[in-house]
């Protein structure tokens, strides 16, 4: 959840800054982490300037990695921060079941993550089936609600329906203090990510920001 709420503060402080940027290639492979698993979002050779003036969306070639990209993106160009809210739910959903979003040595019809996942996540039943088993018991059933349900919107296929970069950093923020306050098993020197970030605090964080790798000078 630490490394959910840093990646999509990132997120939030790309899209919301004089300029809007958008990564277009939001992957588990490029959250990078220090030895503190504190989350740097690299690989911006994909990045785009985004909407500017009347415009709703940015034409551009479609890019990246196809499983992460927003439906609507691939299927027209349209580019707009939505689709790295897409990406970012693809990430996410990753962590919560602790495996790859495409993986080939599964059985055809499990092999595209988010295609398997999404009839559990739509079903309360059936959520807590896509969790990491190996999470059992480090968790509350409400709190794996609440984050399933926070994938489930970003994952839309609809890109209105899917939350802004701000809402998610909120509901994560929520979310991750109401698992520290109900989980005795996290301990509390954990090093954790200060909450309730203003918009202002998130346009200082540049340094969250890296651009080569884990074990590069992060960009101030």
């Amino acid at each position: 959840m630490k490394i959910s709420l840093m990646a999509a503060n990132v997120l939030a402080f790309l899209h919301n800054g004089e300029e809007t940027v958008i990564h277009r290639d939001i992957t588990s492979s490029n959250i990078l982490l220090d030895s503190n698993y504190n989350a740097k979002l690299g690989d911006f050779g994909l990045a785009k300037d985004g909407t500017a003036g009347d415009k709703s969306h940015v034409s551009a070639a479609v890019m990246g990695t196809h499983v992460h990209a927003a439906p609507e993106y691939v299927a027209t160009g349209f580019l707009t921060a939505k689709c790295d809210v897409y990406g970012f739910g693809v990430v996410m959903l990753e962590m919560l079941c602790g495996r790859r979003s495409l993986d080939q040595s599964l059985p055809t019809a499990q092999q595209n993550l988010v295609d398997w996942a999404k009839p559990y996540l739509s079903r309360k039943r059936g959520i807590l089936k896509v969790f990491d088993p190996l999470l059992k018991d480090q968790y509350s059933v409400a709190g794996a609600v609440k984050a399933a349900n926070l994938v489930k919107q970003c994952l839309s296929e609809e890109p209105e329906l899917r939350p802004n970069m701000n809402e998610v950093v909120k509901a994560l923020e929520q979310l991750q203090e109401a698992e520290y306050m109900k989980n005795p098993r996290i301990p509390h020197n954990e090093p954790r990510q200060s909450h309730r970030a203003n918009s202002s605090n998130r346009r200082r964080s540049t340094s969250w920001i890296s651009f080569m790798s884990s074990t590069s000078p992060s960009c101030k």
